[in-house]
């Protein structure tokens, strides 16, 4: 055999060894796909009991998705790749300090002033979210919004136009299942992914968290939000039910019957009748020399 022969044999061969190692590696290659945020703190916690829930109307949740491939970057006219320009989160509205003394859980305010706050669970078709945002500040009032962190996937514009509005953003979880039935670690995922699409879209991750499917937060749940970065869980003692589309005099006569100074009452975004009740709770609160302002203004 010539040299020129046995040359182009071992060729050959490198040849066939480079194709068969490029088939391995292209097989290997197919992993399980990754969540379409990678920007989230863990993991989805899966589904767990989602039939407790404190707005039946509410059906949150996020399917399965896979990455999108990157696009490959712009080459710059000297021939190197365009760098990443980071965008900085708006800066968050400053918030008034916390009175002295303000528990790590707060059910109402105090008792003595004329003050209310009207919190309102963030999820929802986003015109009537608008409309009730609209309501109130025709009338001067401020909302406390607690989100839940899928909605924002879904309507992420309505973090900034909460916030535009001078209501208050809060920590309503990631999914709006039954946190009180979690392991430490499910909860602190569901605090955690809200927490981190409130970072993103405003700056901050918000002072209060609420948890979802109760209206206490169990001692596991308030270590988990601490854990995230929330020292203070923001309960309600007005619950009116708006959840179950009563007429709007029905609701306006639950709230009006059993607010007092320093109450919190816990309403919905994505209900008709909340948004027509609104303006006649705003009316009645301001008959009874009641004042509505955010969760932080009430704690102040």
């Amino acid at each position: 055999m010539t040299a020129d022969r046995r040359t182009v044999l071992r060729a050959t061969a490198r040849l066939a060894a480079l194709a068969a190692s490029s088939g391995l590696l292209a097989a290997c290659g197919t992993g399980t796909p990754r969540r379409a945020d990678p920007g989230a703190f863990a993991a989805h916690p899966g589904t767990v009991d989602p039939q407790h829930t404190t707005d039946p109307a509410w059906s949150g949740g996020e399917g399965p998705a896979s990455a999108a491939p990157a696009a490959p970057e712009e080459p710059q006219p000297g021939g190197e790749p365009a760098a990443a320009q980071p965008t900085a989160p708006p800066t968050p509205p400053p918030l008034p300090p916390l009175a002295p003394g303000t528990p790590a859980e707060v059910a109402y305010g105090p008792r003595t002033g004329k003050n209310v706050a009207l919190t309102v669970h963030g999820s929802g078709d986003p015109k009537l979210a608008t409309a009730l945002l609209e309501a109130a500040e025709q009338r001067g009032a401020k909302l406390t919004v607690m989100v839940v962190g899928s909605w924002l996937d879904q309507q992420p514009q309505m973090a900034r136009r909460i916030l535009d509005g001078g209501h208050e953003l809060g920590n309503h979880t990631q999914n709006h299942l039954n946190i009180s039935a979690m392991t430490p670690d499910q909860a602190r995922a569901e605090i955690a992914q809200c927490a981190e699409r409130l970072q993103r879209l405003t700056g901050s991750i918000g002072r209060w968290f609420r948890p979802s499917a109760a209206q206490y937060a169990t001692p596991m749940v308030r270590e988990q939000a601490k854990a995230v970065g929330y020292e203070h869980v923001l309960s309600f003692d007005v619950d009116p039910r708006d959840y179950n589309d009563p007429s709007a005099a029905e609701l306006q006569r639950r709230v009006l019957n059993s607010v007092r100074g320093g109450s919190v009452v816990a309403l919905h975004m994505g209900h008709q009748c909340t948004v027509d009740a609104l303006p006649a709770i705003l009316d009645g609160l301001a008959k009874a020399g009641l004042k509505p302002v955010t969760a932080s203004q009430l704690c102040a």
